[in-house]
């Protein structure tokens, strides 16, 4: 799907990206981020309205670094350039990059020297306003026709802009949340400066998604692997709000559901929605491919693979299906490709993300893919999906495969179900499960030495996680009361069979992933 108003983010590596897709999201503008090397391309297809340059860890200094394509340029769109985007427009464009004598990395003040189309009903002349500022290169000296807007101690170029020609370069980063007014600037230039209407919802991306969906399926069948998790859940609604019967759900069962998963899920598609159900009971197959696998990308696309094979045999015994549809978002696509659209910095495959194999007769068709999670859970409840649904916490398609580092066995799975049902149970009696964004439990590969009852033992260690996060590409440590811990902990190691010691994991993500493979 491309609305007719859209704002282009071209990627050149900054960790923060998927922040301004956000921001510009939160404005009622669609927006989307493609690789650099992919930006030309993309921009034909867009024919957006205005173009966001990212950050990025590169020197424009250096022999080979990224740059963006002159048709980005050529075009005359307005365009707004952050941090390395900034340097390599201006080199680009005429102007210079310098190493700086005096980095700048953390909270920085800026003061406003020039009014700028930019800061409209914003910022005045004179005023100081906190940024955020992340770089070891500056802009030496501008290109043709910039002038500087705004200056702070380490950059004297902190804003300069084009005005005549509605280039705006930033030094800062406006889209993170330690840039207060930041999500204002981008929504200024995505609305006022670009022209953008500002009308993108989730009931125009129902209607819209809707039609795709028919125009894509015409007469053909669909069928759609349910994982248990909202997202599958809503991309199976919409899917049948979009085309009805030609519908059929698969359930697949890979004995790595948290408990009573398959119960819940079963029960919501048939008695609520009607929607045909296959229910599948796989888990002798997936447990004994995982048998002796070790490495997390193996398992992965093991389990990849092996949910292929049984979409492939349940399509066959209805007769056939012409289209697999997946929950595949957006943070699915951008953590499973780097931003030189390689595979060299790829954080982790998704088993939902890459294709289909040429054997199988069937296309994707994947609703939710320019959505991020809370996103989606606001197109559930558009879609009338019940709140205890919509609200539970993500639960990853390879499920406790990649809670269990190392081999995982049916042993294990069902030691990891008792103590993650424990903790979940113990945070909704505390009344956190909605402040947290996911919370569960690992069992690790590790055993130690304890007392119980005067004997020793020797058993497994399990690790807590809980996190808040907005969108799952950045997250917090959510900060329980050590009371909380110290209960949960005894209660496991009580009620748990094969587990005596218990610990919390306090890495955010980054450093850290959510999940631990």
């Amino acid at each position: 799907m491309t609305p007719s108003d859209t704002i282009l983010i071209v990627d050149f590596g900054s960790q923060v990206t998927q922040l301004i897709a956000r921001r510009v999201r939160e404005a009622g503008v669609y927006s989307e981020i493609v690789p650099f090397s992919a930006a030309e391309e993309a921009f034909r297809r867009m024919q957006p309205k205005g173009i966001i340059f990212s950050g990025g860890p590169a020197s424009v200094t250096e022999h080979e670094s990224p740059r963006a394509p002159q048709a980005l340029f050529d075009s005359g769109l307005p365009l707004l350039a952050i941090c390395y985007g900034q340097q390599t427009m201006h080199q680009q464009l005429g102007g210079q990059v310098v190493t700086s004598d005096q980095k700048e990395f953390g909270r920085a003040f800026i003061e406003i020297v020039s009014p700028s189309a930019l800061f409209d009903g914003l910022w005045q002349v004179g005023e100081t306003h906190q940024v955020w500022m992340s770089h070891g290169d500056r802009v030496d000296s501008l290109a043709p026709g910039f002038e500087v807007v705004a200056k702070s101690e380490g950059a004297p170029f902190a804003i300069a802009t084009n005005e005549a020609a509605k280039r705006y370069s930033l030094m800062f980063h406006p889209e993170v949340v330690h840039t207060p007014d930041g999500g204002k600037l981008l929504a200024n230039f995505a609305r006022h400066i670009c022209g953008c209407s500002g009308d993108w919802t989730m009931a125009a991306f129902r209607d819209t998604k809707i039609a795709e969906i028919r125009d894509q399926i015409g007469k053909g069948r669909v069928i759609c692997g349910l994982s248990g998790g909202v997202d599958s859940a809503v991309a199976a609604v919409l899917i049948h709000e979009a085309i009805g019967e030609q519908l059929t759900c698969v359930f697949v069962d890979h004995g790595l559901m948290r408990a009573n998963e398959a119960e819940q899920v079963v029960s919501l598609f048939r008695n609520s929605y009607n929607i045909p159900l296959v229910h599948v009971d796989a888990s002798a197959d997936f447990l004994g491919g995982l048998e002796g696998v070790t490495d997390p990308e193996k398992k992965r696309k093991f389990i990849g693979a092996e949910f292929i094979n049984v979409f492939e045999a349940e399509a066959q015994k209805i007769g056939g299906a012409d289209f697999l549809a997946q929950g595949t978002l957006y943070p699915d696509v951008i953590e499973s490709v780097s931003f030189t659209g390689g595979p060299s910095v790829t954080i982790k495959s998704h088993h939902n993300v890459g294709g289909l194999p040429e054997r199988m007769n069937m296309a994707l068709v994947e609703p939710l893919r320019e959505l991020f999670k809370d996103e989606v859970r606001e197109l559930g409840r558009e879609l009338g999906l019940p709140e205890a649904f919509v609200s539970r916490h993500p639960f990853p398609g390879p499920g406790l495969a990649i809670r269990i580092p190392g081999e995982v066995t049916k042993e294990r799975c069902d030691i990891l179900r008792k103590a993650d049902s424990i903790y979940l149970e113990e945070i909704r009696n505390a009344g956190l499960y909605d402040a947290i964004w996911q919370a569960f439990a690992v069992l690790l590969p590790v055993r130690t030495v304890g007392v119980m009852g005067d004997a020793r033992t020797y058993d497994s260690v399990c690790g807590l996680r809980a996190v808040t996060s907005v969108d799952g590409m950045t997250a917090d440590v959510y900060p329980f009361d050590p009371a909380f811990l110290s209960r949960v902990a005894t209660r496991i190691v009580n009620e748990v069979q094969g587990i005596n010691r218990v610990v919390y994991d306090f890495t955010s993500k980054p450093p850290g992933t959510i999940e631990w493979e």
